[in-house]
Parts: C-alpha cells; sequence; structure tokens
C-alpha cells in the first residue's frame, strides 16, 4: 500500500505484517495478520510518529522515501519503546542524522537500554506541545496503556489523536487503512477485542484513566499503531475500549464459556451432553478444546461472559494441563467475577476437581458445582451431565437478573 493521505499534511505510511506468526512470541496472527501504522506530519519541522518492527523496515522506508528524504526528519516520536514499534529505529538514526527523538521521561532509559541511544533525545513532559509551524504536536503520557512509558500524540489542527497500542487492533489492512472504507468492520472489532484482552486487558483501569483523561479533547480521527484509522465515527472504537475495560471488575455478559479437554473422548462426550443442556437456555454458549485452540481465542470469551464451564479429566493427579494452562492465563490476565462449575473423568485416580477449584478461588471465581465421573459415563451419567448444563445456564442467567 502506497502512502496515504489521514489529513492535509498527514500521510499514513505504515506497513502490514502477514508472515509473523506470534504476536509479541506469544500470541497467534498467522491468519490475521497485523499492521504497523506509522504517520508523517509535515510542515515548516517534519515529524515521524512512531516507527515499525525491524523485520519490516525495508517496506518502512521504501514508504517514508515516498514523502520525505529521511535526512529532512525534525523529530521521531515514539509513543511506546516496544520493538514492534520502534525496531527500525536503529537504521533510521543513521538516515536522519538531525532528527530529536521524542519520548516521555520514562522511555529515556529504555531508548538506552533496547537501542543504545543516548544523544538527541528529547524528553516531553505531560501536555507539553512542539510546534512544526502549520502542525502542532502536543503529547499526553498514558502510563500502563500498556507499558509505563507509554503516551499518545494530538495533533492539534487537525485533531487527529496518534494513539499508538491504544484503541489498536490485530488484523493486516485489506486495501485500506480508514473505518469507513473497510468492508469487514466486524472482522477488526473482533481482533480488536482479542488484542485488547491478550495485550491490555492486565491494565483496565488505567485505560479508563486514559480515555478520561483523553475525554477532553477535540478528536475527528483515531490513529493507532495496529490496525484501522477511525474517521467515520472515531468515538466508536473508544466506547468499545470502554465497555471491554468494564469487564474487569463486572460481572460478565450473560452467556456461558465452556473450555474443555479430553484424552480418549470420555470428558469431550460429557462435554456435549452438558453444552446441549446449557444451550437450551437460549444463552450463548462458546466451545474451546483447550489443546486445539490457543488461550488467545479462549480469553477473550472468558474476558465477557459470566459463565465458565470447566470440562477436563484428572492427569496424572492434576487438571489436564491444557485448560489448567488457560486457567494459569486468565490469572495473568486478571479474570475475575466469574460463576465456574467444573466436570471431567477420572481413571485409576481423581484431582483434577481439587486443582481446578483451587485455581477458581485464586481467580476469585465463584463455584457453582461438580460432575465427576470414573472412566466412560454411562447412559445415566450422560442425562445428569445435560442437567447439569441446564442448571448452570439458569444460575448465570439468575446472576445477570
Amino acid at each position: 500500500m502506497p502512502p496515504i493521505q489521514v489529513k492535509p499534511g498527514i500521510h499514513w505510511i505504515g506497513v502490514n505484517d502477514r508472515t509473523t506468526d506470534l504476536f509479541e512470541g506469544l500470541w497467534p496472527i498467522t491468519s490475521e495478520g497485523v499492521s504497523y501504522n506509522s504517520y508523517l506530519v509535515q510542515s515548516d519541522k517534519v515529524a515521524l510518529v512512531d516507527l515499525a518492527k525491524a523485520a519490516q523496515e525495508g517496506s518502512f522506508f521504501d514508504q517514508l522515501a515516498q514523502l520525505v528524504d529521511p535526512t529532512e526528519l525534525d523529530y521521531v516520536v515514539m509513543n511506546h519503546m516496544e520493538p514492534d514499534h520502534t525496531g527500525s529505529l536503529r537504521a533510521l538514526q543513521h538516515l536522519a542524522p538531525r532528527a530529536e527523538f521524542v519520548v516521555s521521561p520514562k522511555a529515556k532509559a529504555m531508548l538506552d537500554a533496547y537501542y543504545g541511544i543516548t544523544d538527541r533525545v528529547r524528553v516531553v513532559e505531560d501536555g507539553e506541545s512542539i510546534s512544526l509551524g502549520q502542525h502542532t504536536l502536543q503529547f499526553h503520557h498514558t502510563p500502563f496503556v500498556h507499558w509505563p512509558e507509554t503516551m499518545v500524540t494530538y495533533e492539534a489542527s487537525q485533531r487527529v489523536l496518534f494513539s499508538c497500542d491504544a484503541f489498536g487492533g490485530y488484523g493486516a489492512l485489506r486495501g485500506t487503512i480508514f473505518d469507513d472504507q473497510c468492508t469487514d468492520p466486524a472482522f477488526y472489532e473482533r481482533e480488536a477485542l482479542r488484542y485488547y484482552v491478550n495485550i491490555v486487558a492486565k491494565y483496565s483501569r488505567p485505560t479508563l484513566m486514559a480515555i478520561e483523561k483523553l475525554g477532553g479533547l477535540n478528536i475527528d480521527v483515531i490513529a493507532p499503531s495496529h490496525g484501522l484509522v477511525w474517521r467515520d465515527d472515531p468515538l466508536r472504537i473508544v466506547e468499545l475500549y470502554r465497555s471491554w475495560a468494564g469487564y474487569a471488575t463486572g460481572p460478565g455478559d450473560p452467556g456461558i464459556t465452556l473450555v474443555y479437554g479430553s484424552m480418549y473422548g470420555n470428558t469431550e462426550a460429557m462435554m456435549n451432553a452438558v453444552a446441549e443442556g446449557a444451550s437450551r437456555s437460549g444463552l450463548p454458549v462458546a466451545i474451546y478444546d483447550a489443546a486445539r485452540a490457543h488461550a488467545s481465542y479462549i480469553l477473550p470469551s472468558l474476558w465477557t461472559r459470566r459463565g465458565v464451564l470447566i470440562g477436563a479429566p484428572t492427569y496424572e493427579g492434576n487438571l489436564f494441563p491444557p485448560v489448567a494452562e488457560v486457567l494459569h492465563l486468565a490469572g495473568a490476565k486478571r479474570i475475575q467475577r466469574r460463576l465456574v462449575g467444573y466436570f471431567g473423568s477420572w481413571g485409576w485416580s481423581g484431582g483434577a476437581r481439587k486443582e481446578c477449584q483451587q485455581l477458581a478461588d485464586e481467580l476469585k471465581w465463584d463455584w457453582w458445582d461438580a460432575l465427576e465421573f470414573n472412566g466412560a459415563a454411562t447412559r445415566e451419567q450422560l442425562a445428569e451431565g445435560e442437567a447439569f448444563g441446564r442448571r448452570f445456564a439458569e444460575a448465570v442467567a439468575a446472576g445477570a437478573e
């Protein structure tokens, strides 16, 4: 994609990444991809806002060169020091010998630690501005959205907010960068939720504080570092982030996430019975095989839905490991205030239920009930499982009233 004008004097010069399999080395994006959005602001002086990861620097510098000679850059603004935004900095510092590197106070030490850069560094305080001539850049610190040094940059004359990771999402851009030209907005909103829960959710309180802090700005365009540029309805992504952040302290929507694992099909057979009973309530039920679905895709459902059903056999006296790993990650993301029930098979020894209940206690989830069976479930036990699922769904629905 060539450079695209966002507003007069402001261009998107980002790149798409469709070859990286794991974002942050952890979250799968093989089929979705991701964009690294960078922006060039040109006036009497020229500023580059955010960069791209090192693996994409060739495409990134090609984009930049279509608009300006890098030697003419006056400022390089780095809202966030994570290397997917700054990886091309090592090369850029040689291509732009007069540019000042604009960072928040806490980013200064990171700039040295990651890239050994201590010269030409300009530290900006919260609310400070830099005039480029017709354009003015104003900097607002937004700590822990999602690192302690993060800030956003606001261009006052065109009312554009360069929000870096805030209001971003997974998903390579498909021929357009703008929300109003996007032909599949549901995809980008779904991937923005997955991105939020994977990357930002642990810091939901700082996210809400940042939204409140930025609420006084007149914003026509929200230009994040990943995903769509929001110009038709810029507050749409803000309200989505506000809603998602609210799940950190709220009980979740009336719905059920069923996470299961099965070694030889016995727990899976019970899962089908439990799911049938739960589905008869009319509540939405999302089902994930923890051994095959990456936790990245499971966490958004756990984040937004009140009910959690865990189906897992006992494995060497403990909870089936893929299921346990999902619950550990739920703890890392601080997913709390859920209603949880457990079912599963045991063979020569139990233990899965005990560990599941311990993990639920650590997560501050409300323990509802459990259904265990030895070996393969009988027809009568499968009927119990169906009733178990129905009763659980009724409890979830009652808790949402």
